[in-house]
């Protein structure tokens, strides 16, 4: 199998990590995950991730319940500080060497977000994890996926998504009908507020000309099936 991309950007939600309980991190995931980067990387593929923060707490979330929003919103980005350490450990158990970068300032655990030097590191092959979101409040990680994905030059974002498989015209857990997109639009996942990812982030892709894939994870080896070209899910672009 050969890859279809120099550069990649992967975008894992912090559900995932957390495996079937929804809360925290299981060992037996973030391994899993782990080995299906470490296969895509054995392609030659340059490889950024950014990771969410949903499996400690999502600052939207938080905000409903009465937490000050910024606040909620930097407990999120901390929290995908959390994972994103998780992860490095696990793909360096894997054998791969790995640079966490951090839009908030943690020099004790992290190296502080610089463009040019997420670039150098993903030029020496090694794994670039994206953390702390971008910094400020008011922005998901699905932002911070696109913004660092522009910014790093990558190919194309893989929007991993567990139990779901690509993008449908409505809710397939409610709807047995739904139709699933193999491709659809920027304007259209915007007009339409197909859950891609949020708005903000769209527009972004839209505006930069990246392309996404929206695809399960939960599968084994979709992550390497997507960065050879193979045509999963579904395919989000101009």
């Amino acid at each position: 199998m050969k890859a279809a991309y120099g550069r990649l950007l992967v975008k894992l939600s912090g559900e995932q990590l957390a495996g079937e309980t929804g809360f925290g991190i299981s060992p037996t995931m973030i391994e899993t995950t782990a080995r299906e980067i470490h296969q895509v990387h054995e392609l030659g593929v340059q490889l950024a991730v950014v990771v969410g923060g949903g499996n400690v707490i999502r600052g939207i979330h938080a905000s409903e319940q009465g937490l000050d929003r910024a606040n909620a919103d930097y407990m999120g980005m901390m929290a995908s500080v959390i994972n994103s350490l998780a992860l490095q450990d696990a793909l360096e158990k894997a054998g791969l060497v790995t640079r966490v970068l951090s839009a908030l300032e943690i020099q004790s655990v992290a190296e502080p977000y610089i463009r040019r030097r997420a670039v150098r590191h993903l030029e020496k092959g090694r794994i670039v994890v994206f953390a702390g979101g971008t910094g400020n409040p008011y922005f998901s990680t699905d932002t911070a996926a696109a913004l660092r994905a522009a910014e790093i030059g990558a190919e194309l974002i893989l929007m991993a998504k567990n139990g779901v498989d690509g993008v449908y015209d409505s809710d397939p857990r409610e709807n047995p009908k739904a139709r699933r997109y193999e491709r659809v639009s920027f304007d259209e996942a915007l007009q339409k507020n197909l859950r891609v990812m949020d708005q903000t982030a769209i527009a972004m892709c839209r505006e930069n000309n990246l392309p996404m894939v929206v695809f399960d994870m939960g599968v084994p080896g979709n992550l390497l099936r997507v960065a050879a070209g193979k045509a999963l899910g579904t395919r989000v672009e101009e």
